[in-house]
Order: C-alpha cells, then structure tokens, then sequence
C-alpha cells in the first residue's frame, strides 16, 4: 500500500500558520549524536526550527568529501538488483539551490552513520541538473558527478523523467524518498519534512524488520562471467578498474564475458575498450555492442562508427541500431543516416567531380550592369529580325538572371523596398520567359533546367525549383565551374535537406539515397568555384543534427582550411568543440590554429 508521508504534526502546522516557534519533536532521531541507537540512539533535534539552521548550508570541507551512498546507475539496473537481493528500491529526489536538497547532497548524503540507513535499500538519484560538463573523458572513462557521486549527470538526469513517471504523482517536489518495494508498489512517499529526522526515522522503520523474501545463502566467489553480467554499480565499476588496470589477456578474457552476455553486456566497459588504443580489445566490444539491447548503446553506436572499420565489422552496428529504432527514434534516425552517409549517391558522381575542380578558381565573367543590357538589347533586335535562335535567348536568360541576382541592379533602378519588390519579381520573370522561348527553340538541357530553378525559387516556387534543379545536376557535365551550376546543385541540396526535415518532424521514414545525393552535393559545392561558406555550415548543422558529429567535424575542418576567417565556421568551432571537449580543448586548438597562422 502507498503511504504517501507529510512529516508535519497538527501542533507543528498550528504553530507555523499562527508564527509561533515549532516545538522540537520529543523522539525524533537526527544523526548528529554520534554512535548512539535509533531514536534514543539517533539524538534529538537541537536548536532552532528555523529552515536555514535545520537544514544548514554544507562548507568547502563537506562538498569535498565524498558521497557515500551506492547510487545505482539506471533504473532497469535498480528494478534487477532489487529482484536479485530482495532490498526494496529507495528514490532519492534532489534539486539544486533548494535548501534541503543542498543540505543532503552537501551533509548528509556524506556521513557515514547517514548511509548506513539507506544500505537496506537499493538506491537511486534524480536530479535534472548537469554538474559536470561531460559524462566520459576522452579514453571512455566516467566522469562521476560532484554533487552525488557514483552517477554521471547524465544517468541521475535520465532517471528523473522516469521516476516523475512512475512514482511522482504529478509533482516535482524535493528533497523526496520514495521506498519502492519489489512488486513496484510504494510503501511511502515521504517530502515536505521539517526535520531531518522524521526522514532518518521513517528510512530505518521502512525495512525495521521487514523479511528479506530471497534468502542469504553462502555463494562461491563468482566467475568472471558472472561479475561481468552483474548489474549492481559496485560490481560494475570493479569490472571497469579490472579492465583499466589489467593486462592484455584480462581484458581479453573479461571482453568475451561481455559477448557472452549478450544483450545486457555493459555499455560503459565496452566503452573503455572502443575509445582505447588496442585495435583488437575495440574490436571485440563492438561485436558486443551490437548485442545491446539497451537504449544507451544508441550513443556509443554512434561513437564507434566514428571509426573507420571493414564492412564485415560496420554491418552489426547498423543492424543494431535499425533493431534499436523500432522503439526508439533516435536509432532510427542514426541508422539511416549512417546508412546515407556510407552509400553513393545516384545524382552525384563525387569522385569525378573532385578531380575536375581540384585547382579550379572563380572564372572571370563580365557581370557589368551595361555588358549585361547590351545583350539583352541584342536578343531582342534579333527576335525583331527574325534572326532568333535558341542559343541567344538561352544566353539572354543568363544575362537576365546575372542583372537579377546582383545587388547593384535594385539599388539603382528602385527608389524604395516596395518597388525593388516588385521589379525583382519581373526580372526573374524576365529569366522564365527567355528560358522558355530557348527550350521552345531548341536549346534547353541542363542550363535551361539551371536557369529555371533559380528562377522558380527565387519566385518561392519551391517543388518546381528542385524538379528542375534535380534534373539540372542529373545532366550537368562533370565540372561545370560557373554561376548558375553552383546555384542548381545548392537549389537540390536545400530541396533534399528540407524533405529530410519534414519526414523527421512527422516521424516518418525517409530513404537513406536522400542523405547520400545531399552530401555528394554538399562534398562537390565544398571544392566548386563558387561554393560558401554558408553550404559548409548548412552541412555541418544538417550532419550534427542527425547524430552524426564526426562526419560534422570533418566538413567543419575542411571548411576552415578553405575559409579560415569565416566568422559563421569560427562559430560552429567553438560550439563543437566546448559541447565535445570543454575549455581547455577549445584554448589549445585556437592555439594551434595562430600557429599555423603565423
């Protein structure tokens, strides 16, 4: 049965609401006595009722020792290891700059007479705030959280929502104990206490003797396969120091207890072996990797196909995560976009286009504002003559479309936003109508195809411009180095990215070929001769927002060699590398780039 607990009596509640000082409790224990017995034992509570003297503040000493209660890492692990012992499960509810939550994540959560009441249970730790800026270091190694030890923020922020789902109520209230019995039902609920003993005492009356339904028996000193399978966080973490401190025949032998394991081998000992150095230890933990079936494995999925590796060893992990995405988006998504990123693109041909930039520069092209009317007028006395032909008005759509897209043409012509408006809108229809007599005469193709996607898209109509822009890069001859072939690959590869967007937004799927055609385009506009800066950071963010940071960082670094004093790049750096690495990373890689510039 629950037993919700508000540890606040009648005459304590009368006191408050009419402000007269709340009488200390006569038998309520507070653990500041020493080693005495429960209740008697335990001490009462001395002082002032006061919040900010019976739930103190905790000094520089006291956050620097650590935590000593045995936080278990998840909650399925929690659920196991209480099924495993027969110790109920004790949710421990915190919030940073609350008083009392500061009080036992700085005092008491690091006595030791304090958590050796909550040793009968299994424990676990929510909390919605990130005090350590990484999970793992750079070798795989977890990074504990300062404020609980134990758990990384990332595992005492996910057991939050989890928590508030099941056993909450509705309301986010800390501190907060919740013993949670091994059938799931709730024996109390306990918040809103005035004291910190009414919280000890109802902890030691929660198991004061309570039956341990799975009887102690004298096992034998466990096999390596069974302290690898375990689920407990102490068992865990000596695994994980056996693993680090081991030589290369123990962590071999303790790696093929994690295949053995199958689906419930540990994600953060796999993670050691993935981020060592050993290219046979690491080998090893993704065949174990791509047994998981724990929602966690997605990330460190994500982190092994970083690497390159065989086909035969990159396959497993992909069919991982396709299994994974039937309950969980986030591996979907990664599936097929590591399915993208590894496949060829059928409208883009990468490799043949790289070889005929390489070298390349800007061409020299007359775009001066008279050069260009001048053929226009000449178009147009040739229509008048009869004279006309495909070849000319194909070439008067190019001059229309140059006098369009440059700036100077509206500052001169309009005197106001309204009228420039309106004469873009013309020029560009302009564009239309010189492309369409082209075709009508014979000359279309790929420029014609070119020509009306800007067109269509600068006049918003956004299908018709990648119909046209798609067939526009299907045709275009390997190389071509003007204008308008940058803009057709950059109208498809905006085209494809925005059909991605909208099939991830309605949680649909999407064919891994999109992603594939998107970065070959976005590869061959990084080395046109017209390409951005604003492609390499379009593609960046597209490939970073899909899960897939290495392949990100790499289009962020060529990018820079290309544009070193690109502001939006520097940027996106930056942001990169603090989320990845933190400070000190980003001060030594702005370091080495001054070199290099010096």
């Amino acid at each position: 049965m629950k037993l919700p607990l508000i540890v606040l009596s009648i005459s304590s509640f009368c006191a408050l609401a009419f402000g007269q000082d709340v009488p200390a409790p006569s038998a309520q224990p507070e653990l500041d006595q020493g080693d005495v017995p429960i209740g008697e034992k335990l001490g009462q509570v001395q002082g002032e009722a006061e919040r900010e003297v019976m739930w103190r503040a905790p000094n520089a000493d006291e956050w620097a020792s650590p935590t000593l209660i045995d936080w278990q890492r998840s909650w399925q692990d929690a659920v196991q290891v209480s099924l495993d012992s027969g110790k109920p499960i004790l949710i421990c509810v915190n919030m940073d700059g609350e008083i009392a939550s500061e009080h036992y994540a700085g005092v008491r959560y690091r006595q030791p007479e304090v958590a050796a009441l909550y040793e009968p249970y299994v424990t676990v730790i929510a909390s919605v705030y990130r005090h350590a800026p990484r999970d793992y270091d750079d070798e795989g190694r977890r990074v504990p959280c300062p404020r609980f030890g134990a758990v990384t923020c990332g595992e005492h922020i996910a057991m939050e929502p989890i928590v508030y789902a099941k056993y909450l109520d509705g309301r986010r209230i800390a501190p907060r104990h919740i013993m949670v019995e091994l059938d799931g039902s709730e024996v109390y609920d306990l918040f809103y206490a005035f004291d910190t003993a009414s919280v000890f005492q109802t902890l030691h009356n929660g198991v004061d003797g309570r039956e341990n339904p799975v009887p102690w028996e004298e096992h034998p000193e466990p096999t390596l396969e069974e302290r690898v399978a375990s689920r407990a966080a102490k068992g865990r973490e000596a695994v994980e120091n056996d693993f680090r401190r081991g030589g290369r025949l123990l962590r071999r032998q303790i790696l093929q207890a994690a295949i053995s394991a199958g689906p419930d081998s540990p994600l953060d000992l796999l993670r050691l072996a993935i981020f060592g150095l050993d290219l046979e230890q690491a080998k090893l933990a993704r065949v174990a990797l791509a047994q998981s079936n724990d929602p966690a494995a997605v990330d460190l999925i994500a982190e092994a196909l970083k690497v390159p590796m065989a086909a035969e060893e990159r396959e497993p992990l992909l069919l991982a995560l396709e299994r994974l995405g039937a309950e969980h988006q986030n591996a979907a998504r990664l599936a097929v976009v590591y399915r993208g990123l590894g496949s060829e693109s059928g409208a883009v041909d990468v490799e043949a286009w790289a070889g005929s930039l390489d070298d390349q520069v800007v061409p020299v092209e007359a775009y001066e504002r008279e050069v260009l009317e001048e053929r226009l007028v000449q178009r147009e006395r040739r229509a008048a003559a009869g004279a006309e032909d495909g070849q000319a008005s194909l070439e008067a759509a190019e001059a229309a479309l140059a006098l369009a897209v440059n700036p100077e043409t509206l500052r001169s012509l309009a005197t106001d936003s309204g009228q420039r408006t309106k004469l873009h809108r013309l020029m560009f229809e302009d564009v239309l109508q010189h492309t369409r007599r082209a075709e009508q005469l014979g000359a279309g193709g790929w420029r014609a195809d070119a020509l009306t996607a800007v067109a269509e898209s600068s006049l918003q109509n956004g299908k018709v411009a990648f119909e046209r822009a798609a067939r526009a890069v299907e045709h275009m001859p390997v190389g071509s180095n003007d204008w308008s072939a940058m803009a057709a690959l950059s109208i498809f590869v905006d085209g494809r990215r925005r059909a991605i967007e909208e099939r991830q937004g309605a949680q649909s799927e999407w064919p891994p070929e999109w992603l594939a055609d998107m970065h070959a385009a976005y590869a061959v506009l990084a080395r046109h001769p017209h390409g951005m800066d604003v492609h390499a950071a379009e593609h960046h963010d597209f490939l970073r927002g899909m899960g897939a940071t290495k392949p990100a960082n790499e289009v962020l670094r060529s990018a820079l060699e290309r544009f070193p004093k690109s502001a939006a790049l520097h940027s996106r750096l930056r942001g990169s590398v603090l989320r990845d690495r933190g400070v000190a990373a980003l001060m030594q890689r702005y370091e080495k780039l001054l070199a290099t510039q010096a």
